[in-house]
């Protein structure tokens, strides 16, 4: 072909022009990549390099050289995070790995995108001298391309990141405000966004970078460390906390002395005194939950919490081998409060050991048909042969929506559905769900209640929920209904027990045999 031709072609876009060759680097350029925080004070006066900065990019530089491929970044806010780990780290990446295409995930698409500009302008601005050219022909804000093949995809949490794959995800801040962070639903949907549809995209050995202010013990970074473990434990994570305070001295990061203060990028690194002053002014500020989860990266639920992370993990029973065999199956029902909150679904049964075993959680906000239905696909599925439903939102509503889901279902498949629907067992809650779910959470620590599935919700909830929480506990609410039921009774009068339990008068006559035959037992 013509040299001219083939130029010209190029030129109107038939032909994709060649990627200009990389530069032969300058020595102080070269220099410059040893770690973001380098690169980041070489080639802008305006960044303020610290110790804990350093520590950071020392961090970031670690995936790199394929120490561990799970990296969580914990420290107050506005101390330089983000900007060092995430935009700084973003473009020292490319400039490394320029065929590389990174994902940034936030909370929300417009923080995500604010985070890829960020980088974009640094590879328009500072790019050139590193080989990294931007690919007009797609440039857009939340996804941006190079011509040496890499480039950005910016997207919130649950935008969902399908037919885009990442060699590198940056997590940062994931989780909103004090408000979502204590919503189980809302930290679901941030869970279930790390999961399969995240994980999927990425490349063989794909590092992941975490860069968040706590919030609450379940957050993304708290369920984190607690499935898939600290490197030190064993497991995945290189975790780089960073307190206000130094709470340990043994085991901080930055070597610092008990009670002294983390650096800031606005106050002089040897000006201790004015750093101390503006922590000991946020915390007076703060109230201490504030100040515990936000910036001492330690969230803790207020006193009174049911149960701890670590007697949940040792009530677990997975192996149902080892478990006792069932002689009594059931499903528990806390309807929602007009679907505003989380219906509670729980299965489980009664072994011949007289304790518990939890099996199925199918709990979620819903509509009270959709509960209805679910309830009743899990008893067919687990051949429960009893429900046990709470009556206080909408009376007998609840008996009415569990028949009458039953019988569609039958409709729809008679082969799975016996004519026979589960007894229907109502139960009136008398007692505030805190004083009701004592009781059986003292039966946990006795080991009369196990888990014989993975729960992680469930577990959430009995872990971090606390009394005079505006949210309503339903997975722990069924929990408690179908352990009121199946655990045998003290030695008491039955008026005397139903005080102990937190119940009213449980309606005998909601004991309903199968079926619709009006039968009572």
């Amino acid at each position: 072909m013509d040299p001219g031709y083939a130029a010209w072609e190029a030129a109107i876009g038939i032909l994709d022009p060649a990627p200009p060759e990389k530069p032969q680097l300058s020595r102080p350029d070269e220099l410059a990549l040893e770690s973001p925080a380098t690169l980041a004070a070489h080639l802008w006066k305006g960044y303020r390099r610290r110790a804990h900065t350093d520590l950071i990019a020392q961090s970031i530089k670690g995936l790199d050289e394929g120490e561990y491929d799970r990296l969580l970044v914990i420290t107050p806010p506005q101390v330089g995070k983000t900007l060092t780990a995430v935009i700084w780290a973003g473009f020292w990446w490319l400039c490394l790995h320029p065929d590389n295409r990174i994902i940034i995930i936030s909370y929300g698409d417009q923080l995500a995108v604010k985070r890829g500009r960020a980088i974009r302008a640094l590879v328009e601005e500072h790019g050139a001298r590193y080989g990294l050219h931007l690919d007009r022909s797609n440039h857009s804000a939340h996804d941006w391309s190079l011509l040496s093949g890499g480039g950005c995809l910016s997207v919130g949490i649950g935008s969902g990141i399908t037919g885009n794959n990442g060699d590198i995800v940056f997590i940062d801040d994931p989780h909103k405000n004090r408000q979502e962070s204590e919503s189980a639903v809302m930290r679901g949907h941030v869970h279930d966004a790390y999961g399969p549809d995240m994980m999927s995209r990425l490349a063989p050995g794909a590092p992941i970078v975490l860069v968040q202010t706590r919030w609450h013990d379940d957050d993304l970074a708290g369920r984190r460390i607690r499935e898939e473990k600290r490197l030190e434990e064993g497991g995945s994570w290189k975790v780089v906390h960073l307190p206000a305070l130094c709470v340990d001295p043994a085991s901080d990061a930055l070597g610092r002395a008990y009670g002294a203060p983390l650096p800031h990028p606005k106050i002089e690194e040897h000006d201790v005194s004015r750093a101390l002053l503006h922590w000991e002014r946020m915390r007076a500020g703060q109230p201490p939950r504030d100040w515990a989860s936000l910036y001492q990266g330690d969230p803790k639920p207020s006193e009174g919490a049911l149960l701890t992370w670590a007697l949940l993990r040792a009530r677990r029973c997975f192996e149902l081998g080892n478990c006792a065999q069932p002689k009594r199956i059931g499903v528990a029902v806390d309807p929602s409060g007009g679907g505003r909150d989380v219906a509670g679904i729980i299965g489980g049964f009664l072994g011949e050991n007289d304790q518990l075993y939890f099996t199925h959680d199918r709990s979620g906000v819903m509509a009270s048909d959709m509960w209805a239905r679910k309830a009743c696909e899990l008893a067919a599925e687990i051949d429960a042969d009893c429900f046990v439903v709470e009556k206080n939102f909408g009376g007998d509503m609840a008996m009415f929506m569990l028949r009458t889901a039953w019988t569609e279902l039958r409709r729809e498949n008679p082969d799975r559905y016996s004519i026979f629907c589960p007894r229907i067992i109502v139960v009136t809650s008398k007692k505030g769900k805190y004083l009701r779910a004592e009781p059986i959470a003292q039966q946990w620590i006795e080991a009369k209640v196990w888990t014989a599935q993975y729960l992680p919700d469930a577990e959430s909830e009995w872990a971090v929920w606390q009394a005079g929480s505006k949210e309503s506990p339903g997975r722990i609410d069924a929990m408690v209904h179908l352990a009121n039921e199946f655990l045998p009774m003290p030695e008491s009068g039955t008026a005397e027990v139903a005080d102990m339990l937190g119940l009213g008068q449980v309606d005998l006559t909601a004991r309903l045999s199968p079926g619709d035959m009006g039968l009572i037992r």
